[in-house]
């Protein structure tokens, strides 16, 4: 094989795995993330309307609204909701803030995150929920937290990313490469000899400089390239 192709190939094949590699690898933890690795309720759930004692840990807590609905849809709507966290003595109250997340549902069981909670201090949290929920089934609020692997669909992402680039990259190596592989005739296509001419070596080079010119006129060679083969050409 000629080395001068053996490197671009080997490149545009290097560069379809890591795309390829990376683009399964993201839609894998996009899945597991959302449907496997989230422990959304990790800590327990709260009934809506309710109150209940749950045993939270100190750092992140994300707050879920958990319910059953019936047929499908594009997101689960978050009613109004009010949500008092009491800290236990000694220790500050969380920090509760809105982010509202993407509706997961699996066989009808549908989760939303509404809010994350910043506990400083891990102990027991006494906790009450109201809210408008009259037409949700069996409504409450789950504590947990995200999955450990949330790192993972970025990663995969960048390598998807990376897969891209050099893709390009290695498509216009390979096309370079290509070019400059194609033999120059050494007489040009539209030049007819007489049968038993035998052409001097000036104007073998005068044919040769004239297809050279054609090459580059044409944008298959480049200024540099046409230049360089002009003097190999001159000095042959």
């Amino acid at each position: 094989m000629n080395s001068r192709w053996s490197a671009p190939r080997l490149a545009v094949a290097t560069s379809i795995c890591t795309l390829v590699i990376g683009a399964v690898g993201l839609f894998v933890m996009v899945f597991l993330n959302a449907f496997v690795l989230d422990e959304y309720d990790a800590y327990g759930e709260v009934p809506i309307p309710g109150r209940a004692s749950l045993d939270l840990p100190q750092g992140e807590v994300t707050v879920s609204l958990h319910t059953m609905v019936t047929g499908s849809g594009s997101g689960l709507p978050v009613p109004p909701l009010r949500l008092r966290v009491s800290a236990p003595d000694g220790a500050a109250d969380p920090v509760v803030t809105e982010s509202i997340g993407a509706t997961t549902t699996v066989n009808n069981d549908a989760r939303v995150r509404v809010w994350v909670m910043q506990v400083s201090t891990a102990g027991v949290y006494e906790i009450s929920v109201d809210g408008q929920v009259q037409g949700y089934i069996n409504p409450r609020l789950a504590f947990g937290h995200g999955s450990e692997y949330g790192w993972l669909p970025w990663l995969f992402g960048g390598l998807a990313a990376l897969g891209v680039l050099e893709l390009i990259a290695s498509v216009v190596w390979s096309a370079r490469e290509s070019r400059r592989a194609r033999p120059i005739p050494t007489v040009g296509p539209n030049v007819h000899q007489p049968t038993g001419y035998q052409l001097t070596d000036q104007a073998v080079r005068l044919e040769q400089l004239k297809t050279i010119a054609a090459l580059r006129d044409s944008g298959a060679l480049t200024e540099a390239e046409f230049e360089a083969e002009k003097r190999r050409i001159m000095e042959s």
